[in-house]
């Protein structure tokens, strides 16, 4: 594969994947930009190397079917206001018309695709009837196989280089993340420069951590975190699980968790990762105490109460000030910081400060030397809402792929491209 700051882009055609599935109001106005504004470095790379851009991406859930509420017309007149040049638009992602504008384009211009989700191929799954047997299913499948190739290759066709910046899907083995790599050699498959950071700051974390290396997992289930706690402890010196999750491990210790959020049939695995924590050496920690309010509710009455005797009728729904110290005391003397889920409510002002001093704490270590890697949409809007977000090294953009990448998996779209 070649690297985006090497490569010569004169003359060549580039066919870029993007994230550009950004939320808008009911006038189809962009409400948040900052998807577009990432992938502006590789794309005016591209144009100031004398190369010309093809910009495809998805928006929404159109689920195969051209809808024009999910067409990326939508964001032409933005992104051509954000790179500061036209914008030509193509009324499809593939067929004759597309294939003319492409071999038309002069370097510095831009050709945004349509989307490609109004094609079933980009997913690759097949619509199957209601009640179809397996044979029908296999079948099926296999033909969408064929299909999602051809689709690819009709992509391909239209670029020099392929370049994949969209690691927010790069989890997915989609026509345009993955199988579209297979119709470019080596030299001409790279990843944009939002990818890079991704991937190099993911690898500090999760393959040459400095240590002490501490994570903090949060969040109200500990089923949506298993397999990342699992894989973390074969890599963290500490690991500070907080949030809803909490309970189900005081639970797990025999202990009274009033109305608090509690999965009682992950209670034997909760006592598990106890146990393999302490054999691996790990150091867990959760919270001793907790602040419990008797509603869930912003105006709720509230208490101090240790973490494992909750009184009936209340719930644990942020971090107490002594876990908090605690856990700050950990995350300030940390080398590598990874932060995944708040430690409390956040969202409602009485139960954010846990997660604000953790959020501080985090600053506090990464000014010390720490690098802190911050990422999932809960810890980001924490980080955010707190005004904190530049006093981390790294944020991250995705959400599911980043969830599957601390998981220990291959992720398509990065696989297409390393081999």
């Amino acid at each position: 594969m070649s690297k985006i700051e090497n490569y010569n882009f004169s003359g060549k055609k580039a066919i870029v994947r993007v994230d550009f599935n950004v939320p808008f109001n009911e006038k189809f106005e962009i409400t948040d930009d900052t998807r577009i504004r990432a992938a502006m470095p590789t794309i005016q790379k591209i144009l100031k190397d004398g190369g010309s851009a093809i910009i495809m991406s998805h928006l929404g859930r159109p689920k195969g079917k051209v809808n024009p509420d999910f067409s990326l017309n939508h964001i032409k007149a933005h992104l051509a206001k954000t790179v500061g040049t036209d914008v030509i638009f193509a009324g499809d992602c593939v067929g004759s018309e597309v294939k003319a504008k492409a071999e038309s384009l002069k370097p510095g211009q831009i050709l945004l695709l349509e989307n490609l989700r109004f094609y079933l191929e980009e997913e690759g799954k097949p619509k199957l009837p209601e009640g179809a047997s397996d044979e029908e299913t296999k079948v099926a499948k296999a033909e969408m196989k064929e299909k999602q190739k051809a689709f690819s290759k009709e992509l391909a066709s239209l670029a020099d280089v392929y370049v994949n910046d969209a690691f927010g899907t790069a989890h997915r083995a989609h026509a345009s993340t993955a199988v579209i790599a297979d119709y470019f050699d080596t030299d001409s498959k790279m990843f944009g420069f939002l990818i890079e950071s991704e991937v190099q700051s993911l690898d500090k974390v999760v393959k040459e951590p400095k240590r002490p290396f501490t994570a903090i997992m949060g969040g109200a289930k500990v089923s949506s975190k298993i397999t990342i706690i699992e894989n973390l402890l074969d890599k963290v010196d500490n690991l500070i699980l907080g949030g809803g999750m909490t309970f189900t491990f005081m639970k797990a210790r025999g202990g009274k968790v009033g109305n608090s959020i509690c999965e009682d049939e992950y209670l034997d695995l909760a006592k598990e990762i106890e146990k393999k924590a302490k054999e691996k050496g790990v150091n867990l920690l959760l919270a001793s105490d907790v602040v419990a309010g008797d509603s869930f509710s912003n105006d709720a009455n509230t208490q101090i109460v240790s973490a494992d005797d909750i009184p009936e009728g209340w719930e644990g729904l942020d971090a107490g000030p002594n876990s908090v110290k605690e856990f700050c005391h950990v995350i300030e003397n940390s080398a590598t910081i990874l932060w995944n889920g708040p430690v409390g409510v956040f969202e409602m002002d009485t139960f954010a400060k846990g997660s604000r001093a953790v959020a501080d704490a985090i600053v506090a270590g990464t000014k010390k030397g720490a690098f802190s890697l911050i990422g999932g949409g809960d810890s980001v809007a924490c980080i955010n809402k707190f005004g904190l977000a530049d006093g981390v090294s790294y944020i991250s953009t995705a959400g599911g792929a980043l969830l599957e990448y601390l998981e220990g998996k291959e992720l398509p779209g990065i696989k297409a491209i390393r081999g």
